[in-house]
């Protein structure tokens, strides 16, 4: 790195930064010196470039001037500051202004944003009011019914959330559709009904023990070598070919009669788990034990042995080896699910695997071999092929809950629906629905609603669930919908309980929530903190840290560009997309339990890892760490060649096409995602990079011939040096020092991971890189973390009047050495948050 000129500029910028923070008097407001230092600072040596003629990367500087007036002034002061602080700009070939130089030009613009402050905030930014997206939906039925609903799919019908800039809570985008109010409807009748509505039933036991017949090129042998009296698990369930990765029940197709819950007991063992054939053959450790896991399955949602649309894991445990055991499971199926077994930790395919026993060890088999070789039911008399086998089946339910099913108690309350108080009970289960109390129109609506029921020789009980669905298809319930009168800036107490239950929680607030909404103590500031500690930690706030990390890192999209299995077999037989998205939320956590600093996101000596990602990493914990151990803190050495989000593969992946990597791409997704600057769209003119590497021409030579032309180097010379320092890991994350050889017997060229910033600082490779980040531009990050999370959880982009506030909220995290959790309840007890 750059040392004498580095350090005498930070040491300046350290020396003003007080002032520059602080409010300008009045009398600057005619200070024509500094309006003067301005003009001549951007003649000299920005209008060149960013004049109204030649506009290079589409920014204008020539009309900026003191004092500012439009909320493009202040946009453009704001990246003049940005550029010159961070000394990106002017470009390192022009001419270079002193540091007294930059210095003047920063104070003059740094006081004309202080001094247009009340002007601009007195504009103010609204929240559009926002229905709840498909997520926020889900987990508001499942709180207001007491049970999980991911069984039924309620949303799998309704449009896809359009997303603005990752994030699925943005209200302009939104939208609500008539197609959408129509499922929204569809999706009430089947949740009240399937829950509520269906006949009592006395439990009934079902017990299988033949007939478990298996599909397709199953089918013959399992007839022939077993005549069909096992059930037989023998890949995960995500593969290509689907052969044995589901095993279902041939003669309980039409599944149970109602919904409920039912015990499962099945007598399985795990099979030549100790085989003797190679494990590479099947993907998987043989150190550790099988399980087996219990879906549902809807034979007339698609074929019952390939995944389905709604197959959520119901329940999962160890298979034991040495013999037959019976196991027990206790599950909620929908009516018409038949129950399903996968084995998540399987082998990786079952057709492949035959193949390749086929071609290694077809000597091993006595008898008579084909021409085409050792036939899977010869395999299975006399063969090692690890794999699950079910013996017998028993499924027993409905079984009856003590009290009432959740349901029922959690929509009507204890006892369950009564008709003498019918209309008292949905008046309760309004305001839960509405997050509110219910207004006298509210009250009309759903007691005219239950009486007109009654009126058209409904029963009782049908009246109410029949009003139950209207309070469900309400927009007041699927809204956001405020209360506070529109002249009004602040958010009165119930709207403010919504808008922070759905910012940490995802769903609904919770009693202690509205009781301090109900006495108006909320809005309180020591009030709303305290709620805000509470609720980060309950363990409903993994909603909050879920959601903010698929929108904010993108890791959300993981899977959506796939590698191809055949070069990155390891992230489908080991289901790493689940492990890599855990990493990055346990890291999350720890920082705002701990209160750690933000700043360990772009650097630290820790990580959090299980098993899987230990051996995606190559770190010494691999061989220790055992699949029940789940995910383990570990700390990192410098060989390590990882630590904070850059090094986590999810971030790796996602910021990958599954294929090869690139800089551009990658560097892109930094400047984006942890810089937050946007860099504009290449111009239609420039065609688009190849990012592999063929023959012996690398990326960056590639890269070097294409900024040549000064069309495109204007931004390459930002973007690419966020991307170089990240080529040394593949498109999944791991470690590497050599791009891949194009032909077989190819070179494979050596990754140069080295690269200088616009601003001078140079890095050898990824570490250094990572210092640089944590060092020179902790701040900007930050103000970004807040930015984005007050995006999140307003329902609205930041805009340039926010700035201000925003710097105000920065310098308080800052106080507290970068605090993740001081970060979260700064930016959730702003002004900003707390208003429309």
């Amino acid at each position: 790195m750059r040392k004498g000129a580095g350090r005498r500029w930070t040491g300046a910028l350290a020396r003003v930064s007080l002032f520059l923070l602080m409010p300008m008097s009045t009398t600057s407001r005619a200070d024509e010196a500094g309006r003067k230092v301005v003009n001549e600072f951007l003649g000299n040596h920005c209008l060149k470039c960013h004049d109204s003629s030649v506009q290079k990367g589409e920014r204008d500087f020539e009309t900026l001037d003191l004092p500012l007036k439009t909320h493009h002034d202040l946009l453009s002061a704001k990246e003049v500051i940005d550029q010159v602080t961070l000394r990106e700009m002017p470009p390192k070939d022009a001419a270079q202004p002193t540091d007294e130089e930059r210095l003047a030009v920063l104070r003059a613009l740094r006081g004309g944003i202080a001094e247009a402050r009340s002007q601009f905030e007195s504009t103010g930014s609204r929240t559009v009011m926002r229905r709840l997206s498909n997520r926020e939906y889900e987990n508001t039925v499942e709180t207001l019914f007491g049970r999980r609903v991911d069984t039924l799919g309620l949303t799998a019908d309704f449009p896809k959330d359009k997303k603005s800039h990752h994030l699925d809570t943005i209200g302009d985008a939104l939208v609500t559709s008539g197609f959408l109010l129509d499922q929204y409807f569809q999706s009430a009748n089947r949740l009240v009904e399937s829950r509520l509505g269906k006949p009592a039933m006395e439990p009934k036991t079902w017990h299988f023990t033949k007939n478990f017949k298996q599909y397709e090129e199953l089918s013959g042998p399992h007839k022939e070598a077993l005549d069909y009296k096992f059930l037989c698990l023998y890949e995960q369930p995500n593969t290509d070919t689907r052969q044995g990765g589901y095993g279902h029940i041939e003669d309980f197709l039409a599944g149970v009669p109602v919904s409920g819950l039912y015990e499962i007991d099945i007598l399985a063992q795990a099979m030549h788990r100790d085989t003797h054939y190679d494990p590479k053959i099947f993907g998987i450790d043989f150190s550790e034990p099988f399980r087996i896991g219990v879906v549902p399955g809807d034979v007339t949602k698609g074929h019952i042995h390939y995944p389905q649309a709604i197959e959520p894991i119901l329940a999962e445990a160890v298979v034991p080896d040495k013999e037959p055991t019976w196991m027990k499971f206790t599950v909620w199926l929908e009516a018409g699910q038949t129950p399903r077994f996968i084995f998540p930790n399987g082998p990786y395919e079952s057709r492949a695997s035959v193949l390749e026993i086929n071609r290694r060890y077809k000597d091993e088999f006595k008898g008579k071999v084909s021409d085409s070789g050792v036939g899977r039911a010869h395999i299975l008399r006399e063969g090692k092929l690890p794999h699950i086998r079910i013996g017998e089946i028993k499924v027993k339910g409905p079984l009856k809950e003590e009290g009432g099913s959740l349901e029922e108690l959690a929509v009507f309350g204890k006892g369950g629906f009564g008709e003498g108080k019918a209309i008292e009970q949905l008046f309760a289960f309004g305001e839960k629905a509405f997050r509110r109390p219910l207004d006298e129109k509210d009250r009309a609506r759903i007691e005219g609603t239950y009486q007109k029921r009654l009126e058209e020789k409904a029963t009782p009980r049908q009246a109410a669930l029949d009003t139950v669905k209207r309070i469900l298809c309400s927009p007041a319930f699927f809204y956001l919908s405020e209360i506070t009168p529109e002249e009004e800036r602040t958010l009165r107490p119930y709207d403010l309980a919504s808008r922070l239950s759905y910012a940490l929680w995802a769903g609904p607030p919770d009693a202690a929530l509205l009781a301090a909404a109900d006495d108006g103590t909320l809005t309180n500031t020591e009030t709303l903190t305290k709620q805000i500690e509470r609720m980060l930690k309950d363990p409903r706030s993994g909603g909050f840290i879920e959601a903010f990390l698929d929108a904010w890192l993108n890791l959300g999209e993981i899977g959506n560009q796939p590698p191809p299995r055949q070069v990155a077999r390891v992230f489908y037989a080991e289901d790493l997309p689940t492990s890599m998205k855990e990493e990055a939320r346990l890291f999350f956590r720890h920082l705002l339990e701990e209160n750690g600093p933000v700043t360990d996101f772009l650097d630290s000596d820790y990580t959090f890892v299980d098993k899987k990602l230990a051996n995606l990493y190559a770190l010494p914990e691999k061989e220790k760490l055992r699949l029940a151990d789940g995910f383990q803190r570990v700390s990192l050495k410098p060989e390590s060649h990882r630590g904070g989000v850059l090094g986590m593969a999810g971030v790796l992946t996602v910021s990958a096409n599954g294929v090869e990597t690139s800089p551009v791409t990658r560097g892109v997704w930094v400047s984006e995602n942890i810089l937050g600057m946007q860099p504009p769209p290449p111009p239609d003119v420039v065609p688009e990079i190849e990012s592999d590497v063929s023959g012996a021409t690398t990326i960056r030579e590639r890269l070097a011939k294409h900024a040549a032309d000064k069309t495109c180097a204007e931004c390459h010379r930002k973007i690419d040096p966020l991307g170089f320092g990240l080529e040394t890991f593949d498109p999944i994350g791991r470690w590497r020092t050599k791009y891949p050889a194009t032909k077989k017997d190819g070179p494979s060229p050596k990754i140069d991971a080295s690269g200088e910033f616009p601003s001078g600082e140079t890095y050898a490779d990824f570490r250094e890189f990572k210092k640089i980040l944590a060092g020179e531009r902790k701040d900007l990050f930050t103000r970004h973390l807040v930015s984005k999370l007050l995006s999140y959880a307003t329902g609205r982009h930041m805009e340039v009047v926010d700035d201000y506030e925003i710097g105000d909220i920065l310098e308080e995290v800052k106080k507290e050495n970068y605090g993740l959790k001081t970060l979260v309840v700064e930016s959730l007890t702003s002004d900003i948050f707390r208003s429309r």
